[in-house]
C-alpha cells in the first residue's frame, strides 16, 4: 500500500463529491487538505479550552498556553533551528516576507543598496522589495531563468556584488516546480556579504528544510500548504537579526513596559507577535507537524517524485500539450497548456468532472511573461494523490481538447 492509499481516509474533503463525482484534488500548492487530527485539534480548543494565551492565570489559559506554545518547538525541529525564539509566528508567508521588508531592510539598508530575487517568484516575494525600493531608493535586482524553469546562475553571481544586501530566492517556484539550489545561491550571496531569505511556501510541504544547514537568514513557511489551517505562517530568523530588528507592529503582548513617556519591548519572539494570535490555528499547526512527520518527510518527498514522473508521462502523451517547466530539481507540480484552449476554460471543464486544478498566473506574471504565456493550468499534488487521480486528470483533459480544441 502507498502513501495516498494510506492516508486517504484521514482527510474528510475527499470523502465528496463535486456535481456528482467523486473529488479529485489537484490543488495543493494552493492549499492543501486538512487531515482529521488538525481539524479536531482546531475543534478541541474552541470547544473545551478557549481561552486566550500568555495573559491568564487560570486553568483554561494555561491549557491554551501550553498547546500554542507547543507549536513552536516543533516549527523549530521542523525547520531545524537553534532555539525556539528564532520562531516567529505569521498570519502567513507574505506577512513573514513583509516583516523583513520593513523591520529589517527598512532599517538597515539605503539607497542605492540592491536586493537580488528570481524571475520565478511569487508576488509575495516581489511587492514588499518594489515597495521598499520606492520608500528609500533601494534597487531591484533580478536573476533570469533558462527555457527549463532553473536560474541560471552564471547570470544571478554576475548580479551579485558589493552592494547586494538582501537575495530573496523561493526554495520551490509554486509555478513550475522548480526546487532552487538555495543552499548554493546562499553560499554565493554571502561571499558579498548579502543577508538571505528564502521563501519557503512550497518547500514546507515537499523538502526537509535545514535552516543550519543551507544558512539561511530568513526562511518563511505558509502552513496551510502543510496540511496546517489557513491564516498562520512562520518566519524563521537568526537571533542575531530579529533581535536588533524593530518592531514590524505594535500592541499588546509585545512589550515590556509602556508609559506616556516611552515604551520598551519584549524580547525575540514576542517582540514580532503583537495582540491574540490564530490561537487555534497555530495548535492546529502543530497537529499538523505531528501529522506529517508520522508519515515521514522523506516518505513523502520520494512519494510526490514517482507521482510526478508518472504524471509527466500522462500528459506528455497528450498531442497540443505543453509541459511549462522541466528544471531538473523539481517537486510535484505540473504546469501545462493546451494548444487552443484556455486554461481558465479548461478548469471549467475538469472542474464538471469533479477535478480540482489552478488556471491563472498563480501570482507569478512576471514568469508567465518569460514563458510566453497568459496562463496556465496546474495540477499540484499532495501526499493525499493517487496515479488514478492523474489518469482521471488526463482524460478530462482530453475530453476538454475535443469539446474546446
Amino acid at each position: 500500500m502507498n502513501i495516498g492509499e494510506k492516508v486517504r481516509d484521514d482527510f474528510p474533503a475527499l470523502s465528496r463529491t463535486i456535481h456528482g463525482k467523486p473529488l479529485i484534488y489537484l490543488d495543493s500548492a494552493a492549499t492543501a487538505l486538512k487531515p482529521k487530527p488538525v481539524i479536531e485539534a482546531t475543534r478541541a480548543y474552541y470547544a473545551e479550552n478557549s481561552a486566550n494565551v500568555h495573559r491568564g492565570v487560570h486553568t483554561l489559559s494555561q491549557l491554551a498556553t501550553d498547546a500554542f506554545e507547543s507549536t513552536r518547538e516543533k516549527v523549530r525541529a521542523f525547520v531545524n533551528a537553534r532555539e525556539e525564539a528564532e520562531i516567529i509566528f505569521t498570519k502567513g508567508c507574505t506577512e513573514a516576507i513583509n516583516l523583513v521588508a520593513q523591520s529589517y531592510a527598512r532599517t538597515f539598508l539605503k539607497a542605492g543598496d540592491e536586493i537580488v530575487i528570481t524571475t520565478m517568484e511569487h508576488h509575495s516575494n516581489i511587492v514588499p522589495w518594489q515597495i521598499l525600493c520606492e520608500q528609500i531608493g533601494t534597487v531591484l535586482r533580478v536573476a533570469p531563468i533558462n527555457d527549463d524553469g532553473e536560474v541560471i546562475l552564471e547570470e544571478y553571481e554576475q548580479l551579485l556584488s558589493e552592494k547586494t544586501k538582501i537575495v530573496a530566492l523561493v526554495h520551490i517556484s509554486n509555478s513550475i516546480g522548480t526546487i532552487n539550489p538555495a543552499k548554493q545561491m546562499i553560499a554565493m550571496a554571502k561571499k558579498h556579504g548579502a543577508i538571505c531569505l528564502v521563501d519557503g511556501a512550497q518547500g514546507g510541504p515537499h523538502l526537509q528544510i535545514n535552516v543550519q544547514d543551507i544558512d539561511a537568514d530568513f526562511y518563511t513557511l505558509s502552513c496551510h500548504k502543510i496540511y496546517g489551517p489557513t491564516g498562520t505562517g512562520i518566519l524563521y530568523g537568526k537571533r542575531t537579526l530579529l533581535e536588533k530588528m524593530p518592531p514590524y507592529q505594535s500592541g499588546g503582548s509585545m512589550i515590556r513596559t509602556v508609559s506616556f513617556e516611552k515604551t520598551t519591548y519584549a524580547e525575540i519572539p514576542a517582540k514580532f507577535e503583537p495582540g491574540t494570535p490564530n490561537i487555534a490555528g497555530f495548535i492546529g499547526l502543530g497537529a499538523a507537524i505531528d501529522y506529517v512527520q508520522s508519515i515521514g518527510k522523506e516518505a513523502i518527498a520520494s512519494y510526490e517524485h514517482e507521482l510526478l514522473a508518472y504524471g509527466t508521462q500522462l500528459l506528455s502523451d497528450i498531442p497540443g500539450l505543453t509541459i511549462r517547466g522541466q528544471a531538473r530539481e523539481k517537486a510535484g507540480i505540473l504546469a501545462f497548456t493546451l494548444e487552443g484552449v484556455h486554461p481558465h476554460d479548461l478548469g471549467t471543464v475538469l472542474d464538471a468532472e469533479g477535478i480540482a486544478i489552478r488556471a491563472g498566473h498563480h501570482c507569478t506574471m512576471p514568469l508567465m511573461k518569460r514563458m510566453g504565456v497568459p496562463a496556465t493550468a496546474r495540477a499540484s499534488l499532495g501526499m493525499y494523490t493517487m496515479k488514478s487521480d492523474l489518469d482521471a486528470l488526463q482524460r478530462a483533459v482530453r475530453k476538454a481538447k475535443e469539446i474546446l480544441g
